[in-house]
């Protein structure tokens, strides 16, 4: 007797500052990686399927994203050199106004 299957592991990225494709509000998106390995004997050996998506924690809609993509907004949520999220805008540094 064999005894074989899946098991699904869900890892969370980053989270990131994004404009929502959803409800429209910037919001935090967490970015997320989905990997499903096949069992045997209920050992996990090998991954046969990877899926990255983003999901707004405002309205909850979930939308999936490639590993390029993914691995292009782990990088600005890393803070990379020249990177910025999707949808901000740059920053100014905080000036006290009597200075």
């Amino acid at each position: 007797m064999i005894i074989f299957g899946t098991k699904g592991y869900l890892y969370q990225l980053a989270i990131l500052t994004l404009v929502c494709g959803g409800c429209g509000n910037p919001a935090a998106h967490t970015l997320r990686k989905r990997v499903t390995k096949f069992t045997l004997f209920f050992v996990p050996l090998f991954p046969f399927s990877t899926k990255y998506a983003t999901q707004c924690t405002f309205c909850g809609t979930e939308q999936k994203v490639t590993k390029e993509q993914a691995e292009q907004l782990q990088a600005q949520a890393a803070g990379a050199p020249g990177a910025q999220a999707y949808g901000q805008q740059p920053q100014q540094p905080y000036r006290h106004p009597g200075v």
